[in-house]
């Protein structure tokens, strides 16, 4: 299935070329929302968006140029997280965003932590990309050995604005904890890494593709422990919140982390708005699964290969755009429900 995928997307993208030449003399922006500069959002919203692009003047995607949409400008611009990158969408200052699946999810629907605001039914999914995990990090010292332990210590829960902070207080209610327990902080990763290594910060909660280079570069400076999230509270959680998987960072992923670490994972996936023109987003989303980027995601980053066609729906819980579905449907997948291209 994967490979006659990205062969026909390859193929439709040539074709897309082709049928554009006329329009890519006009230039066309298209801005993808990611995280902080220090997580995984970040460099894998910068390698989308060069795959998708083809800017004006761009040689063609046969003649060894450009793979991406004839004319189209795209930008990975660093930013909140999900939360903040659906509320942009909604806003209409983004026209797209990476999201957890659960941001994505509560957002669409207006369940969960959007209940006490106004859903965003206009949300809709390009594809899902791969697993995040959720990271906890500990100072070596600190004694903290286990999600309950974080009681009464520095615990950074990440910014307002980003899924982060939502499963850290699903967490932690489930270890029958809340920020009122530690002494919370809400800082990027970044910042709590560099008030880790001061001394000044016991753990912090990050969900992002692992290696993650704010823990990688703390990690091979300081002693860290990566705490597992795991047991029957874990059990609770993926019961209770189906969006939620069990996940493993393998022994190695970090410096000084030499056994596997067993924690949970929501799947981070790019979504967009149902105003976005519906043949705009389907020739990004075949640039998406082309040949072409499929080497740019594998030689760019660890979790670009994970980041497949076959994967591409998976735990996608809004519609998808028109655009997406009718080139999914293109390709023989079963589309989610609620997401037939019309």
């Amino acid at each position: 299935m994967f490979r006659h995928l990205i062969k026909a997307a390859g193929v439709a993208a040539i074709g897309l070329v082709a049928a554009g030449s006329a329009s890519a003399q006009e230039p066309q922006f298209f801005r993808i929302g990611t995280g902080g500069t220090a997580g995984t959002y970040y460099p894998i919203g910068g390698l989308i968006a060069n795959a998708i692009s083809s800017p004006p003047g761009s040689r063609a995607c046969e003649e060894g140029g450009s793979c991406g949409v004839p004319g189209l400008i795209a930008t990975a611009l660093s930013a909140n997280g999900s939360v903040a990158n659906v509320n942009a969408i909604a806003g209409g200052t983004l026209e797209s965003g990476f999201a957890q699946s659960d941001v994505a999810t509560w957002a669409q629907t207006g369940t969960g932590i959007w209940e006490d605001r106004e859903a965003v039914e206009g949300l809709r999914a390009i594809a899902n990309l791969y697993p995040e995990t959720i990271h906890l990090v500990a100072s070596a010292d600190s004694g903290i050995e286990g999600v309950a332990d974080l009681a009464g210590k520095r615990v950074s829960l990440d910014e307002p604005g980003s899924g982060t902070l939502v499963d850290a207080r699903i967490i932690l209610g489930a270890y029958g904890l809340s920020e009122d327990d530690v002494d919370a902080a809400f800082l990027k990763p970044d910042q709590a890494a560099e008030r880790m290594r001061d001394g000044a910060m016991d753990a912090f909660f990050f969900v992002g593709g692992f290696p993650a280079g704010a823990i990688a570069e703390l990690a091979s400076q300081d002693d860290i422990t990566l705490v597992p999230i795991s047991g029957d509270e874990a059990s609770s959680i993926r019961d209770e919140y189906t969006f939620f998987a069990e996940n493993v960072v393998p022994a190695g992923t970090y410096d000084g982390v030499d056994e596997d670490v067993t924690t949970l994972s929501v799947g981070a996936q790019w979504v967009t708005s149902a105003d976005q023109p519906e043949e705009l987003v389907y020739e990004i989303t075949a640039a998406l699964w082309n040949e072409n980027t499929r080497k740019l995601l594998d030689a760019g980053h660890q979790k670009g290969k994970e980041i497949t066609a076959d994967t591409a729906l998976d735990g996608v819980g809004i519609p998808l755009h028109p655009g997406a579905a009718r080139f999914y449907e293109e390709q023989g997948m079963e589309l989610p429900e609620g997401s037939a291209a019309e």
